[in-house]
């Protein structure tokens, strides 16, 4: 499929997006709460990390929202989605060491993927905004398949898009449900101390953490793995 990449042996760098590539976790948090608030709940930072980080917007609809149709989830939601991106632009910066990770993963031949519950357009916008779409072999999109994170399957397709092999690999999340969902796949998990905790993130099943993409033990184990 493509050549050059295939013989990096198997291995690829797999990204959530919110809250990993970028500290979008606080903006998420306040949109919910503008949303929900009116019906009902209180969305604090303990809730919305038990209750709402990670998860797809069809599951947190079920969730808070059990009584409408669900169209007007959608409706809903859609509107929590657009108050999110009016809220993040022009405030989208990577986290730290994010660009020069990526240049070392180009240079070494090492194909990446996008994996987020997110929306498409708050994706592409992410990206975009980082300037780092053309990075990324595909983005995959939890709502578009059968099964979001925390299922296996966004990370599986993945790996499937770029002929990686799971144990060779590395994913990076910052949430329960994306540690959940990397690990189940099979894939090493680095889970980024953006929102949670080093003991949240590795009883969710991550092997290690880091506060951002430039800590030396973090760049040490990554040049191990991926031999660059």
């Amino acid at each position: 499929m493509i050549e050059v990449k295939r013989q990096a042996m198997g291995r690829a760098l797999l990204f959530d997006i919110d809250g990993t590539l970028a500290d979008t976790d606080p903006l998420h948090r306040e949109a919910f709460h503008r949303v929900f608030a009116a019906r009902g709940h209180v969305v604090d930072d303990e809730r919305f990390k038990r209750e709402l980080q990670g998860f797809s917007n069809v599951s947190i609809g079920e969730r808070f929202l059990p009584d409408e149709s669900p169209e007007r989830r959608l409706a809903i939601l859609g509107e929590k989605e657009a108050i999110f991106r009016d809220l993040v632009a022009g405030q989208i910066a990577p986290i730290p060491g994010l660009i020069a990770l990526l240049d070392r993963a180009d240079g070494a031949g090492i194909p990446m993927v996008a994996v987020t519950n997110a929306p498409r357009l708050n994706a592409e916008l992410l990206l975009s905004g980082l300037g780092i779409t053309e990075r990324f072999k595909a983005i995959v999109i939890g709502d578009e398949l059968p099964h979001g994170k925390p299922h296996p399957l966004p990370y599986q397709e993945g790996l499937r898009f770029v002929g990686a092999s799971a144990p060779a690999s590395i994913a990076f999340e910052d949430s329960r449900s994306g540690v959940q969902s990397a690990a189940a796949a099979g894939i090493p998990t680095i889970g980024l101390r953006t929102t949670l905790s080093h003991a949240d993130l590795v009883a969710a099943g991550a092997v290690a953490s880091a506060g951002a993409f430039d800590d030396p033990e973090l760049l040490a184990h990554l040049a191990a793995a991926m031999a660059w």
